[in-house]
């Protein structure tokens, strides 16, 4: 058998890596005014963020179905199978964009799978079923693997301004006006699929120290991690967190992700995470 496999340009995946590990990408969309942007197509991060200095803040979209069977059926040539892995259900529709064409393709046995999260932690799954896949595992091996992976998978964010989420309904109103009038920092987290708080916290220094404590409970336990730190227009205060943490924690391979232009309409330029789980 066969296996393709598919994710969406929420994890972020730089597009050297997707080549290597032959991922396919299906982007969701950026829209400014009446422009529509497909993610890391037509527009990428560090555009993105320059846009939104003198633009409006942009809405976004979820790839429409057609896009999907578009996909799935050109795959059906050459591979018997497709893992479509997306980002969490609970804050994108995209995930049941891909069940629905999988009903309405032929030739090809479409496994949508909802990482949950997103980001470069959606994109460990990718990068794990790719490389299942070359090693000619099969699409109900890979499947597997991918749900043991799930039980190790952390991802904690904090962001500058909480109005962000609140106006895309990622976050209710309430939580957002006490923390804007309190200036806290939550730490955020996904929880059911959903994003709300894990804690609150009074300062970006201090939200960051607690992301390296959780990531220290788990990394102190033994065996290897594989963490991402995810930054929102940040790379240079990102690359010295990793050099402090890689002396740390010797156990864990750390890089260095971004907040792309979709999650970063909804968190904000500042905006700070981590991600990991056992190798």
């Amino acid at each position: 058998m066969k296996t393709a496999v598919v994710t969406d340009s929420t994890a972020y995946i730089p597009k050297e890596l997707r080549e290597k590990f032959d991922i396919h990408m299906i982007p969701l969309n950026v829209i400014f005014g009446n422009e529509v942007y497909r993610e890391e197509v037509d527009i990428h991060a560090s555009e993105f963020y320059e846009e939104v200095k003198t633009k409006e803040l942009p809405t976004t979209s979820q790839p429409p179905i057609g896009q999907f069977v578009e996909l799935f059926e050109r795959l059906a040539k050459k591979y018997d199978a497709v893992i479509s892995i997306h980002l969490s259900s609970g804050i994108s529709g995209t995930y049941q964009g891909a069940v629905t064409a999988s009903t309405m393709v032929e030739g090809i046995e479409v496994y949508p799978f909802d990482s949950e999260i997103s980001c470069m932690v959606q994109g460990f799954y990718a990068i794990e079923a790719a490389e299942w896949a070359a090693r000619g595992r099969d699409a109900g091996a890979i499947m597997k693997r991918l749900e043991e992976m799930k039980k190790s998978a952390r991802a904690y964010f904090m962001v500058d301004d909480l109005s962000h989420l609140q106006r895309g309904g990622r976050l209710s109103s309430a939580q957002a006006f006490i923390g804007s009038l309190l200036q806290v920092k939550p730490l955020l987290h996904f929880e059911n699929k959903v994003i709300v708080p894990f804690e609150k916290i009074r300062t970006r220094k201090k939200a960051l120290k607690r992301m390296v404590d959780l990531l220290g409970e788990d990394a102190l336990q033994g065996g290897n991690y594989q963490a991402v730190i995810i930054q929102a227009n940040r790379e240079e205060e990102a690359k010295e967190w990793r050099t402090e943490l890689a002396a740390m924690y010797p156990n864990v391979d750390f890089s260095i992700g971004y907040f792309g232009a979709v999650i970063g309409t909804h968190l904000g330029e500042g905006s700070m995470g981590m991600g990991w789980m056992k190798k």
